[in-house]
């Protein structure tokens, strides 16, 4: 059995009381005992957040992890981006643009992982505000050279959809042989944390992964770390997609 946790840790900064403290989100993570973590609005050099190198941290943290950081949004001084951190060494690691004519710099980090059932490929991404950048960004990513070329293992694709409407299942993942792990999306409401009120964070799955369960966090520690709460997945790589 493997865990996966996706997390919109904005930043370290709590959603109702607005307080940056990176420790607190480092504590919820630390309970949740993951393999594997996808999180998203990690900071590094920011005036807001002590100009701290959040994806370092993390990675020191959670040692002997392995890490991987992509920055996605770019300021004169910092920025921020998503991280990736497996229990299991990552054999592939690629950094693809969901950049959308003129808005926020999105992206998704796609890894393959040498887990001890076999290789693994993960997609952690977040995605943007409008639903007509967030159909883009899906079609981009199905249609991009490195996912294609690492579509024989098995997958789970998971992050910040901001998919409130939840029409990218049906539209584009669903059509590509996804199943969806966040559903009914009534026991997944994700965000803000104080309140959940809709599904944000989500996961998907190709053939050759087994759920054996999903749930979001909702902790008083968690729904005050950030103004998303985790999601958890436990799941299996099946013997059938492990090859000879």
């Amino acid at each position: 059995m493997m865990r996966l946790v996706s997390y919109n840790i904005h930043k370290g900064i709590g959603g109702a009381d607005r307080r940056y403290d990176l420790e607190r989100v480092v504590d919820v993570l630390m309970a949740l005992e993951p393999d594997f973590m996808c999180l998203q609005e990690v900071t590094i050099d920011l005036p807001r957040t002590r100009r701290q190198n959040q994806a370092e941290i993390l990675a020191e943290r959670f040692q002997p992890m392995f890490s991987a950081f992509q920055q996605n949004v770019h300021w004169k001084v910092g920025g921020y981006g998503n991280v990736l951190l497996s229990r299991w060494p990552m054999k592939e690691h690629h950094r693809i643009s969901l950049q959308f004519e003129a808005k926020k710099p999105r992206g998704a980090q796609l890894v393959v992982v040498e887990t001890p059932a076999g290789l693994l490929r993960l997609t952690n991404w977040h995605l943007g505000l409008s639903e007509r950048e967030r159909h883009w960004q899906a079609h981009r990513l199905l249609r991009h050279d490195v996912f294609r070329a690492t579509d024989e293992h098995p997958t789970v694709l998971c992050g910040d959809f901001n998919d409130w409407q939840n029409t990218l299942g049906a539209a584009w993942l669903l059509p590509h042989g996804f199943s969806q792990v966040t559903a009914p999306i009534g026991r997944f409401r994700s965000f803000p944390a104080a309140l959940p009120l809709v599904s944000l964070d989500k996961a998907f799955h190709s053939d050759g992964i087994t759920i054996a369960s999903a749930h979001v966090v909702k902790s008083r520690q968690a729904r005050a770390a950030s103004d998303h709460l985790p999601l958890v997945v436990d799941f299996r790589r099946r013997a059938d997609r492990e090859g000879p």
